[in-house]
């Protein structure tokens, strides 16, 4: 997710058991899991790969991404009270507190998660653990993403916080339409971002092919 690992890198059960000092059969696990979960890719005869990413996938995550959360955003407006209010509140002042990067210019893992707790938070209201949880997949699977865009020229760090912001404005207003179409332009800003990186990976690839 953190974007260390290479896409289409492969991945040797023997070395990452020896990288972590475990035996194979938890390391294979683990990759199934992954697998399951769409970030890493499992070939016969060939093992284990990190996940490929294309602009396609990602314009179809970005996609599913505000369909789904429309959906839990709107019967979350129409079904919570006062508790997931307070969670939605509390959520935003807890990301909004935390440096997104270190000092070493990486994005924080800290606030990651505090990242994941808030977009969670917005959709929890919805009343239903399965379309919260498939949220929260697509989180996932975004979040390789994301972290791509930190290769791309970055928009200042108030505006993308103010993006939160206004979120949790509109919500808190009880303005459903326009809390979606923020939620939606939120997405879609980053994955705008990552789009600008996946087209710079090519660009180098095809320079190999025709050289």
């Amino acid at each position: 997710m953190a974007g260390e690992l290479e896409p289409d890198m492969q991945l040797r059960v023997q070395s990452l058991a020896d990288h972590y000092a475990v035996a194979l059969s938890p390391v294979r696990e683990a990759l199934n899991r992954l697998a399951s979960e769409g970030l890493v890719t499992a070939h016969d005869m060939r093992g284990f790969f990190v996940s490929s990413v294309s602009e396609a996938e990602l314009d179809e995550l970005t996609r599913t991404r505000c369909w789904l959360n429309e959906t839990a955003l709107r019967q979350s407006m129409a079904e919570g009270g006062a508790a997931w209010e307070e969670q939605v509140l509390l959520s935003y002042h807890r990301l909004s507190r935390l440096p997104r990067r270190l000092p070493n210019g990486e994005v924080s893992g800290e606030w990651s998660e505090a990242h994941r707790t808030f977009h969670r938070a917005v959709t929890a209201g919805c009343r239903s653990e399965i379309l919260v949880g498939y949220c929260d997949q697509l989180f996932v699977q975004a979040e390789r993403y994301r972290n791509l865009s930190r290769q791309a020229p970055a928009a200042s760090p108030v505006q993308r916080d103010d993006e939160h912001r206004i979120i949790v404005e509109a919500v808190l207003a009880r303005e459903a339409d326009r809390a979606v179409g923020l939620l939606n332009d939120h997405f879609i800003a980053t994955a705008r971002l990552c789009r600008s990186v996946l087209l710079g990976r090519k660009a180098p690839e095809a320079g190999r092919t025709t050289a």
